[in-house]
């Protein structure tokens, strides 16, 4: 069976989309899922950290790309995170081209269940790339206007170049229970889902644990409220009824 190909975008930067995209990796790993993370964005690389494989790297996407090495000998296991393999972005110059990347997944389908893009923020070369590869998006935003304005953005450019509308789901996260109310910019999560119309993966909490583990390059405990949410989001990419965790 070929992987699963799922992008993780965002219209504004900011938004934790790395975080996101470790968390689910890991938490599909978690479930015995093979999953490769590769990392789009070229020159604000944060993956390596995150994800504990920060300074094994020895090649990272432009090589690839560029054709200075194969796939395989970019992928890095994450320390952290059994299951979860990575190819890191590299720390400054490349831009992600639609064609290399097309071959890259087309290699590496055979040998994973899913393959995670970070994109960068924005609608750049390398969301291009990654709307033209992938099957199925997650679109990862804050509770504030802006970010539900660009998720909008970004929702409607997928569905305009042929993605299902049920082939996107939304993440919100860095929520507190100061984002919603009279008085807040935002009043509820139905406005989140309202304004970016697509359907909902997950709520992340903000989390200092979390932030501190991203930091720090640290695995994130099990037991802690964003892996619970992270576990509840890749169960639902597998089809599985979870309940909501707010």
């Amino acid at each position: 069976m070929k992987a699963q190909t799922i992008m993780v975008c965002s219209g504004k930067g900011g938004t934790g989309k790395s975080t996101v995209s470790v968390l689910l990796g890991a938490r599909l790993a978690s479930l015995g899922k093979r999953v490769l993370l590769i990392e789009l964005d070229s020159g604000l690389r944060s993956v390596d950290i995150i994800a504990g494989v920060y300074g094994r790297t020895v090649y990272d996407i432009e090589d690839v790309l560029c054709g200075r090495c194969d796939g395989d000998k970019a992928v890095v296991q994450s320390p952290l995170y059994p299951g979860l393999s990575v190819i890191s972005a590299p720390y400054e110059g490349g831009i992600v081209r639609t064609a290399p990347l097309s071959r890259l997944a087309a290699a590496m389908t055979p040998y994973f269940d899913f393959i995670l893009f970070d994109t960068a923020a924005g609608m750049g070369p390398a969301f291009e790339a990654g709307a033209a590869i992938c099957s199925r998006a997650l679109v990862v935003l804050t509770p504030d206007p802006v970010a539900l304005r660009d998720g909008r953005i970004v929702a409607d450019r997928l569905i305009a170049d042929g993605h299902p509308q049920e082939a996107l789901r939304l993440v919100v996260n860095r929520v507190t229970p100061d984002c919603f109310g009279k008085h807040a910019p935002v009043f509820d999560l139905d406005e989140c889902i309202d304004t970016v119309g697509i359907q909902l993966l997950g709520v992340l909490p903000e989390s200092r644990e979390l932030q501190r583990c991203a930091m720090l390059g640290e695995a994130l405990p099990e037991d802690c409220m964003a892996s619970l949410v992270g576990a509840a989001m890749a169960g639902r990419l597998l089809g599985q009824r979870i309940p909501l965790l707010i």
